[in-house]
C-alpha cells in the first residue's frame, strides 16, 4: 500500500492565487521525487465544532481559509528519500519558493494508507 502526507493549513484568502502557483510548484518538486499525485483543496464548507475542528486546530483567522491536502507516495522509504533531497533542492527555498501563508500553524503528518477503494 501506498504512503500518504496531509497537511492542514490557513491560508489568507486573499492570496489564493499564489497559494496555487506555491503548490503547482511544490507538486512538480514532489512528482520528480517519486509522489504518485499531489492534491490541493481549498475550503468551502468548515464548520466549526464543539470541542475542535479544521479552524481552530491551525487558529484560522477570518480572512483566512482552510486548505486540505495530501501526497501519495509508492512508499514510506521513498518518501523519506524524497524529503532529504527536496530540502537541498534550491527550488524548494523559501527565496523561489515562498509559502504564502504562516506554516507555524501547518498541521503535518505521514499515513499508512489501509484502504483504498
Amino acid at each position: 500500500m501506498s504512503y500518504v502526507d496531509g497537511f492542514v493549513a490557513a491560508v489568507p484568502t486573499a492570496l489564493k492565487e499564489e497559494y496555487l502557483a506555491h503548490a503547482m510548484l511544490s507538486a512538480d518538486i514532489f512528482k520528480d521525487y517519486g509522489a504518485l499525485k499531489l492534491v490541493e483543496n481549498w475550503g468551502d464548507e468548515i464548520p466549526d465544532g464543539e470541542v475542535t475542528s479544521f479552524t481552530s486546530a491551525v487558529k484560522a483567522k477570518e480572512n483566512e481559509t482552510i486548505v486540505f491536502s495530501w501526497v501519495v507516495w509508492p512508499s514510506r522509504e521513498v518518501r523519506n528519500t524524497a524529503w532529504e533531497a527536496m530540502m537541498e533542492d534550491p527550488r524548494m527555498s523559501p527565496e523561489a519558493n515562498p509559502m504564502p501563508f504562516d506554516g507555524k500553524r501547518l498541521i503535518y503528518g505521514g499515513f499508512n494508507t489501509i484502504l483504498d477503494v
